[in-house]
């Protein structure tokens, strides 16, 4: 009985266990199994196979553990602690689920590294018509302004296909009737941009096919047949066709290559290459050309100009190569050679750092010879010019500056140059130079000290002129008896003072000596101190002040002068110089008084169109005494000790001669009277529409002054001296000025100490006049509405090079610079513009007069006037240039005319002195393009050589 119940028992548990186990889900993808196994009876021989069933079916859910190769044993069990040491080891109290699924887990790393997945990027697409999906033939179809982007990939057209199965991409147009061929595709990789008319890409392996393109890198425009992309710096082209012409699909001019290869924003290797202007073939071509593409500097060389040269032969000009030294500075080192054997260099260099300081060097050295060795007219000449300008940003120190302004070399140069960089600069007369270094301590006061070095040379008289160098000090003004807080008032808080020095070492040479031994022969040194004080103040409508100055001035050499009598018994002067340290001290003092009277008057007739006038007049009156010094003088004695064999007593001061020289010998005492006028009127306008007045200047300044010298004996009164500016229009003044004389004249033309008035003439006679007035004219200035405000940019080569800023002398003519023009301002629209007529021109004058009666010569002396303009024939035609007529010397001055022609990709000009020792010309033709600028042709008459 007990062993049935038991086999009951384990019959009821086994059946619940077999229904558990046929309803379980053994895998998500199978259906669950629903069957129940119902046995009425259980043989004990089924035992055993249900145990078997149960444990095969329970092995689904179970961790199997795998079985190791056939041959390799199976480890041993890893040994157990004993019950000390796990007494030892401290048990978990906290369960780490990540050691959990190491434990479970048997491989921790996989070394199998999982497949790439098919598509890198997600493929987004959009179309406006349609999205076709074939999925048969596995496309997709997208119409009508589709558009998919794939990574940084971009393509539009009008149709795109994409193929699942191969991964290309076709995309191509829309045919319609109207319109043609439209929508062509457009593709777009980072910056580059690629427009063909049909493409084929692989989104796999990212290489595309197109047909046609157009695709535009710096300044090129290229357009080929068959352009194969390998990867993203890589092209292939056939039938290539790049320019720099703004209209790709019509240019001026293309150079046509068979084979290209392309590496965007690098570099263009073409195989066979010639040059197509307006479609017509050129016999200009290359076997092979690289062209650069880089927007970066980069070195490289500059191709010279070539042409002929009656006096010198064939040359070479301007050919050198250029150095991108860094993003600070570049250097450019040109040379000319010519076949007679003359050469010149040319070494330029540019530098830049932002916020500190920023200038250009340039030295130009030029070695000419005329005719040949062994003729009579044979002649070698070496000169050179050395230009240097820096300027210091104000930001980068407040409390210093240094700046330089350097134009010296050899007085000839510019006349003389076969390389006229400037042509303007061969009337230049005075070359000027000066290097300065300034410093300031902050504080009360302020301390300003100062070092500087100029050069001036005077290119017609060969005199160089240098102070090396000039030191100055200076402290700030002190008010030491002025209250320490609220304004200063009255005479005593007014009193300021202050400290200035002044060292100089001043040479004077010639320049066949500068920069020799021979030019430090005649040079003086010396110092000055100065210690001005003055106060001011006011009484009444009156401003009054006063000031007194002292001076000391050191020197290093002085000289004495003696008779001595020779071997003939006549007596000469004799100069002889004694080194040594030596002083003296000089003072002067004055006062003034001056206010402002206002004169005005108001119409009464509200309609009237002058409301208003004001006069205004500043007269002043000053005083100034400058005592005698004479302990400084001495009578000219004979080595004998006699006195000089003269009629009047000479005096000689052994500082005459010196830096600052000899101090006064005679008391002067003088009063100067001064009076400024100015007229202010308001007037209404002429627009009906505005009420306010406007104030116009009728009279901008006129100044009348004179001095009369109250220790002369004789001629106390001086010349009035009268000034004035009187505006013309808006931007037109005439300035003017006049010397008027009391005195009048003797037989001999020498003033003498009689009135002009008392000797039957006027109360001034006129000595000397003078006109001057410059101004602009432009078509801008005649038309309504808002003016074109943007200045006209200034000639810098030619200021560097001591030239005037505008064009009256001419402009510069800077070969490498012609190709480097400014695009047009706008495009010009012939059917807009049919029947609009405007040529834009502009006009510059000056005119100078000079009349000179000092000694009854009632004649004038100097009188030129001056001009200069441009005229726009078309926007891409242009003609200017400058002339002047000498009306005293009756001759024709310094003239030029130029002709300019936009021709869109190329420039072309045309520059020509047609008279004058400088006659010559120059023509031009090139292209624009910095990356083209190589290409190029000028050709020149030098002018005439001068001996």
């Amino acid at each position: 009985m007990c062993c049935l119940l038991i086999r009951f028992r384990e019959s009821v548990i086994i059946k619940k266990r077999l229904k558990f186990i046929c309803s379980f889900d053994i895998s998500k993808t199978r259906p669950f199994l629903t069957t129940k196994i119902v046995q009425p009876r259980l043989h004990l021989h089924l035992k055993h196979i249900i145990f078997l069933t149960l444990f095969l079916l329970s092995a689904a859910t179970a961790i199997a553990q795998e079985l190791p190769e056939t041959g390799t044993p199976i480890p041993a069990p890893a040994p157990q602690p004993t019950e000390k040491e796990a007494e030892k080891k401290p048990a978990k109290t906290v369960v780490d689920i990540e050691d959990l699924k190491k434990e479970n887990d048997t491989v921790v790393n996989d070394s199998i590294k999982k497949p790439k997945a098919v598509l890198e990027y997600v493929v987004e697409s959009t179309a406006k018509d349609y999205k076709r999906i074939d999925r048969r033939a596995n496309t997709v179809t997208l119409y009508n302004e589709a558009k998919i982007t794939y990574g940084d990939i971009t393509i539009e057209a009008g149709t795109i296909i994409i193929n699942n199965n191969t991964g290309n991409i076709t995309a191509y147009g829309i045919v319609q009737d109207s319109l043609g061929y439209t929508q062509k595709p457009v593709f777009t990789q980072g910056t580059n941009v690629v427009k063909p008319d049909s493409i084929v890409f692989n989104k796999d392996s990212q290489k595309a096919l197109t047909y046609n393109s157009s695709t535009t890198q710096g300044e090129f425009n290229v357009v080929a047949d068959v352009t194969k992309k390998v990867n993203d710096s890589v092209f292939y082209m056939k039938n290539a066709r790049f320019t720099t012409s703004k209209n790709p699909d019509n240019p001026e001019y293309y150079f046509l290559a068979r084979k290209i290869k392309f590496v965007p924003g690098k570099k263009i290797v073409t195989g066979l290459v010639n040059m197509y202007i307006a479609d017509v073939p050129t016999p200009l071509g290359l076997p092979f050309a690289y062209f650069p593409m880089t927007t970066e500097r980069k070195s490289g060389v500059v191709i010279p100009s070539f042409g002929n040269n009656n006096t010198q032969g064939y040359f070479l000009q301007n050919g050198g190569y250029y150095f991108a030294v860094n993003d600070y500075m570049d250097l450019t080192v040109l040379g000319d050679y010519f076949t007679n054997g003359s050469y010149g260099a040319r070494v330029e260099s540019n530098y830049r750092v932002r916020y500190k300081y920023n200038g250009s060097l340039r030295f130009l050295f030029e070695n000419q010879l005329q005719s040949e060795r062994g003729f009579s007219d044979f002649s070698q000449t070496s000169r050179y010019n050395i230009n240097w300008q820096h300027s210091q940003d104000s930001k980068s120190s407040p409390s210093s500056t240094f700046s330089a302004s350097v134009n010296l070399g050899s007085s000839e140069f510019y006349r003389e140059s076969f390389n006229q960089i400037n042509q303007s600069a061969t009337l230049v007369n005075n070359l000027s130079s000066s290097i300065s270094y300034s410093k300031s301590f902050s504080g009360e006061p302020q301390v300003n000290l100062s070092a500087s070095i100029t050069q001036n040379q005077n290119t017609n008289t060969d005199v160089v002129n240098l102070t090396l160098p000039t030191l100055q000090g200076s402290v700030s003004r002190v008010y030491p008896f002025a209250p320490k807080e609220g304004v200063k008032k009255g005479v005593i808080q007014n009193i300021n003072l202050q400290y200035n020095l002044r060292g100089e070492n001043r040479i004077t040479t010639n320049g066949d000596d500068f920069l020799t031994e021979k030019m430090f022969d005649n040079a003086v040194s010396g110092l000055q101190h100065s210690i001005p004080i003055a106060t001011n103040f006011k009484a009444g409508y009156f401003s009054f002040s006063a000031n007194a100055n002292f001076q000391e001035n050191w020197v290093f050499e002085t000289f004495r002068q003696k008779f001595v009598e020779d071997e003939d018994g006549v007596f000469e002067t004799v100069t002889d110089t004694i080194s040594g340290f030596d002083a003296y001290r000089t003072y002067s003092y004055g006062a003034s008084v001056g206010t402002t009277v206002y004169g005005s008057w108001k119409s009464k007739n509200p309609e009237s169109k002058i409301q208003a006038i004001r006069h205004i007049i500043r007269p002043n009156l000053s005083y100034s005494a400058n005592p005698s010094f004479e302990q400084y003088y001495d009578r000219i004695l004979t080595e004998q000790g006699l006195d000089a064999p003269s009629e009047e007593e000479q005096f000689f001061s052994r500082f005459e001669g010196t830096l600052f020289g000899a101090p006064g010998r005679n008391f002067s005492s003088s009063v100067s009277l001064g009076i400024q006028n100015n007229i202010e009127a308001k007037v209404r306008d002429r627009d009906s529409t505005k009420t306010d007045l406007r104030k116009v200047q009728v009279l901008k300044s006129l100044s009348f002054n004179t001095s009369y010298n109250i220790a002369g004996d004789s001629l106390n009164w001086s010349p009035v001296t009268l000034r004035g500016v009187i505006p013309i229009t808006k931007n037109i003044d005439l300035n003017f000025d006049a010397n008027l004389d009391p005195y009048a004249l003797d037989n001999n033309n020498n003033r003498i100490d009689t009135f002009n008035i008392d000797n039957g003439g006027s109360l001034f006679r006129l000595t000397r006049a003078g006109i001057r007035t410059s101004f602009k004219l432009s078509s801008e200035d005649f038309k309504k509405g808002d003016k074109d405000s943007d200045k006209e940019k200034s000639n810098e080569r030619t200021q560097q090079n001591g030239g005037r800023d505008d064009d009256l002398f001419g402009q510069s003519i800077d070969y490498s610079r012609e190709q480097k023009q400014e695009p047009l301002k706008q495009d010009v629209d012939v059917n807009k513009d049919r029947y609009k007529f405007d040529l834009p021109w502009s006009l510059n004058f000056a005119y100078t007069m000079t009349y000179n009666n000092a000694q009854r010569q009632n004649e004038i002396n100097q009188q030129s006037l001056m001009v200069s303009g441009d005229l726009e024939l078309s926007p891409r035609w242009s003609i200017g240039g400058n002339t002047g007529y000498d009306f005293a010397n009756k001759g024709v001055s310094f003239t030029t005319l130029r002709f300019q022609r936009d021709l869109e990709s190329f420039t072309m000009s045309f520059n020509w002195t047609p008279i004058g020792t400088s006659n010559s010309w120059f023509f031009f033709i090139g292209i624009k393009a910095s990356a083209l600028s190589d290409i190029k042709w000028d050709q020149r008459k030098q002018p005439d050589p001068t001996f």
